[in-house]
């Protein structure tokens, strides 16, 4: 995804650099499971235009005596996965650590290896083991679309889940949790947008950075000149380059960013701001109209989160040389995530986080 700038300038609203967000499926189980512990949900559970609900079953009576099945039933992208043997998993082919190509160009990463644990628990839910994962490429500007008009399943990458995203598609529990800073070179920390008043910004296109650097630059009058890069890469460069004063995106994959710099660029050349200026839960992208098939990804993770797995989930992927990379974050989990593994949630609300 590395690649050409695309460059966009506005010194108002700047709402049409950010690419409309257009974000936002089981048959019976052969016997009735112990129900699972579920955690208190926030978020609204969401619409597949493609993909056409399964004809409801047909009334089954429990036998005399029987204990009713407290197991959701099954939705359409359940159903169509039994059917085809194919679940399709959406992910982003350069955002270390959550979603990246290893050396024989597969996705590996914190989020790709949460999706695994979903896909796993799927084979073992419809006794498909060999169930085929079908893995397509997404940006910032495709994985909204390609999960509401159907195309993905699982949209593992690093999408926020947000209260306007969530009227068009729906989100698992939270699986991480970023703020959004400034970075900026040569030393000058900027700490808030008002500072950069008259001055050329850039994010990444289709990006929540993006869309709330346009919003406060149109309320408060800033005349910023809005730069728009391709994807984080591309966007880092624009800065790295002069032709933007300030890179506005998510704390983590600013700090990986310089980390794959490597000897190339000092990270003393760059600067990040002390105070996080939004809040980005990170979470796995659904289809709006399945909350059989939300459930059950729901329930994988809350699963990994009470065994206590997630840390060493995460001690893979922030605290360590990554694979096909030798890049070391040595990212602590933040107290933010902590609280969301002790209390699962999939509130957009970032209040929540705070």
């Amino acid at each position: 995804m590395r690649g050409m700038c695309a460059r966009v300038r506005a010194a108002g609203a700047v709402t049409a650099l950010a690419v409309a967000v257009v974000s936002p499926a089981l048959a019976a189980p052969a016997a009735p499971a112990a129900p699972a512990v579920k955690p208190a949900l926030a978020g609204p559970t969401a619409s597949n235009a493609l993909v056409a609900p399964a004809a409801a079953p047909a009334a089954v009576t429990a036998p005399k005596g029987a204990a009713p099945s407290l197991r959701p039933p099954e939705g359409p992208t359940l159903a169509r996965i039994r059917d085809t043997g194919v679940i399709v998993m959406g992910y982003r082919p350069a955002s270390l650590p959550f979603s990246y190509l290893d050396a024989q160009l597969k996705p590996i990463g914190y989020t790709v290896e949460l999706c695994d644990r979903v896909i796993q628990a799927l084979r073992v839910r419809l006794n498909l083991p060999d169930l085929e994962v079908r893995r397509v490429a997404v940006g910032s500007a495709t994985r909204l679309p390609m999960v509401t008009n159907g195309t993905l399943d699982l949209e593992c990458g690093i999408t926020t889940n947000t209260a306007e995203r969530a009227r068009s598609q729906a989100f698992s529990l939270t699986i991480f949790v970023a703020e959004t800073r400034l970075m900026t070179r040569n030393g000058e920390r900027v700490q808030s947008l008002s500072e950069l008043r008259g001055k050329p910004v850039v994010s990444t296109i289709g990006t929540t950075s993006i869309q709330h650097l346009a919003a406060v630059n149109e309320q408060q009058q800033l005349g910023i000149r809005i730069v728009a890069g391709l994807d984080d890469p591309d966007a880092f460069q624009l800065l790295r380059s002069g032709r933007a004063e300030a890179f506005l995106m998510d704390d983590v994959l600013l700090r990986s960013l310089l980390a794959q710099q490597g000897a190339a660029v000092s990270a003393r050349d760059y600067v990040v701001s002390d105070r996080g200026l939004t809040v980005e839960p990170y979470a796995i992208g659904l289809n709006r109209d399945d909350p059989a098939f939300k459930a059950m990804v729901d329930e994988t993770l809350a699963g990994l989160y009470r065994s206590g797995e997630i840390f060493n989930i995460y001690r893979r992927w922030f605290e360590a040389p990554l694979p096909n990379s030798g890049v070391n974050l040595q990212l602590p989990m933040s107290a933010a995530l902590r609280r969301v593994i002790a209390q699962p949630t999939d509130s957009p609300d970032p209040a929540r986080y705070r």
